[in-house]
């Protein structure tokens, strides 16, 4: 069988070739696990569980690796904590459980892998300082950003061109960005 997928930079169909057929890889980003999911958040579990079992089909059940991440911390985990008075890790520990619960219930398969965001912090900075050092992250005042500018063909993938984004329109400005579409890798605490 012949497996065909849009290719987003080519903008078009293109036959699938995995690198390794014997060990075909799939990584997808998970919820962020503040509150009860939406029917939004429904959905890409559900694409990409239909993807995962073509490809299983095809190359078979051993042969895909699924990973799905979950984000356990974050401004909006944060909030809910504050207004809530309980701790982090009770509110994400709950509600990715009631996430695995619905996504169980859609009939959509568990990851084989669910890497929690606060168990690779290590990496995360490690890979922001190497941002940085190369230029294409900054530190500014309130948090470290990546800098869109420092990429030409930022936003080549969604076909938006950064000159056509208008600041402000989803976000508030933020004065301790260079450019309003900078966004943030780290935010350091606030007191």
């Amino acid at each position: 069988m012949t497996i065909r997928i849009y290719d987003t930079a080519a903008r078009k169909k293109r036959v699938f070739h995995p690198q390794d057929p014997a060990r075909v890889t799939m990584y997808v980003c998970g919820p962020t696990v503040y509150n009860y999911a939406h029917i939004g958040n429904a959905r890409p579990p559900i694409v990409f569980d239909v993807l995962r079992r073509l490809l299983m089909r095809v190359y078979g059940e051993d042969a895909v690796i699924y990973a799905r991440n979950i984000t356990d911390i974050e401004d909006k985990i944060i909030k809910a904590s504050v207004e809530t008075g309980e701790p982090i890790e009770t509110i994400t520990k709950k509600f990715a459980q009631i996430y695995n619960a619905d996504t169980a219930a859609l009939n959509v398969l568990a990851p084989g892998i669910e890497p929690w965001a606060t168990d690779h912090v290590g990496e995360m900075i490690e890979m922001i300082e190497k941002l940085v050092r190369k230029r294409y992250a900054y530190v500014g005042k309130e948090g470290v950003w990546f800098s869109v500018n420092s990429m030409p063909d930022y936003g080549k993938l969604s076909g938006r061109k950064l000159e056509d984004n208008e600041a402000g329109a989803r976000v508030a400005v933020d004065e301790d960005k260079r450019d309003p579409a900078d966004f943030a890798l780290w935010k350091f605490a606030k007191e």
